[in-house]
């Protein structure tokens, strides 16, 4: 076995290659690119023949240098950078660190503790799409929240009547209708009904519209504080702009939802993933492109929990002894599932019976969630390993809690 640690930048990375006593058998800087990726192969073709006998560690689990390691058959791990400092602890404790240096570190990494870090996951290229969609669909949601949020903080700053005409949401596509027609007060005294009903038609209403106009207008035109006309039209040029960025971001949304509902479609795992109740096509493609579709990248139900983050951690030293919410663990995933437990309470009479019961016992309205979560995990791996849809009393434990 060859064992091998890259320390992966953005220009080069540091190679350090060794053999099963730990002795150093060669050293390198390669170039991230094809160049370098050949010169790679040519190292280590001169101590094996056989891709699989060579371990390698890197700190990342991407990368177009990833994908070329684990085409060729390498058996790579993703080490987390901070198992990889803790590591580098034993081997000194001046402090001292380098990027060759690393490099040594991750290859004894791999040599002496493999067994206790994951191999990179052989998902499929179908599963790979739809977690690249669906990270894109919810971080332009992010920012487009980010720019609702700055909107809004403007707009108390001279125009509180648009705040009071718009106060169910103003990433709404109406309300960003309407301030692109009238930024500032002024304005927005002037509109007509028929103008605020085109506006709202542009932005997708198509009931009530006569009544809304008229409660819009209304507020639009009530008595309110106002800055001077100078500083008014200039944050309405900065509203005009802010408005113009969330409508595309908006239009960008929903170009990227039909697209990752068109991937999600496709997979073969997508009718059990919607059986689940509180999935639909966006969370649950999150979900599924999260976990990956790799039939043996979880050995057991607890596996997946522990990847998930779902399950609780406990501290105990002595007398003492503490059970917590896993503060390590993938944050886009942690929030979906946060968001499913959540859907599920309205959609699943036994998922709302284990809430409920939480409740009870004193647990907050998040630690409810997150325990739902976590069975909820659970519920999925079955389904998956097993190739069945979700039913509703076969996933609780005993009738009484779906009657519950």
């Amino acid at each position: 076995m060859i064992f091998v640690g890259v320390d992966w930048a953005e220009a080069h990375h540091d190679l350090a290659v060794k053999d099963a006593a730990g002795k150093t058998l060669a050293k390198r800087r390669i170039t991230d690119d094809l160049e370098g990726v050949r010169h790679l192969h040519e190292v280590l073709a001169c101590y094996t023949d056989d891709p699989s006998e060579v371990l390698i560690g890197i700190e990342t689990d991407r990368g177009l240098f990833v994908s070329a390691l684990r085409s060729v058959g390498y058996r790579v791990f993703a080490v987390n950078p901070f198992s990889a400092s803790r590591y580098r602890d034993r081997h000194s404790s001046s402090g001292a660190k380098s990027d060759p240096g690393d490099a040594e570190v991750l290859a004894d990494l791999v040599r002496t503790d493999s067994h206790n870090h994951r191999e990179i996951a052989g998902d499929s290229e179908l599963v790979e799409a739809v977690k690249i969609l669906a990270r894109a669909h919810k971080a332009l949601i992010w920012t487009r929240q980010r720019q609702t949020n700055s909107l809004r903080s403007i707009l108390r700053e001279y125009y509180p009547g648009a705040l009071a005409a718009f106060a169910d949401g103003l990433n709404a596509k109406q309300a960003i209708e309407v301030l692109l027609i009238a930024p500032t007060p002024e304005l927005g005294r002037g509109l007509s009904r028929s103008r605020i009903a085109s506006a709202l038609r542009r932005g997708g209403r198509k009931r009530s519209i006569e009544e809304r106009s008229t409660e819009i207008q209304q507020a639009l035109r009530a008595p309110q504080l106002e800055a001077p006309a100078l500083i008014s039209n200039a944050f309405g040029e900065t509203v005009k702009a802010l408005a113009s960025v969330i409508a595309e971001l908006s239009r960008q949304i929903e170009s990227l939802e039909a697209e990752l509902a068109s991937h999600f479609d496709k997979h073969p795992d997508a009718k059990i993933v919607l059986s689940l109740p509180g999935l639909g096509t966006v969370l649950g493609a999150r979900v599924l492109g999260e976990f990956g579709d790799d039939p043996d990248r979880f050995a057991s139900a607890k596996c997946r929990k522990n990847y998930a983050g779902s399950s609780p951690i406990t501290r105990a030293s002595g007398t003492k002894r503490v059970v917590l919410a896993r503060y390590a663990r993938n944050r886009r995933l942690a929030d979906a599932l946060y968001l499913w437990a959540f859907a599920s309470l309205t959609a699943s009479p036994g998922a709302r019976a284990l809430y409920d019961r939480h409740r009870d016992a004193g647990d907050s309205h998040h630690q409810a969630l997150r325990a739902l979560a976590n069975r909820f995990v659970g519920i999925l791996h079955g389904c998956l390993v097993s190739g069945t849809l979700y039913d509703e009393t076969v996933a609780w434990e005993t009738r009484a809690e779906i009657a519950a």
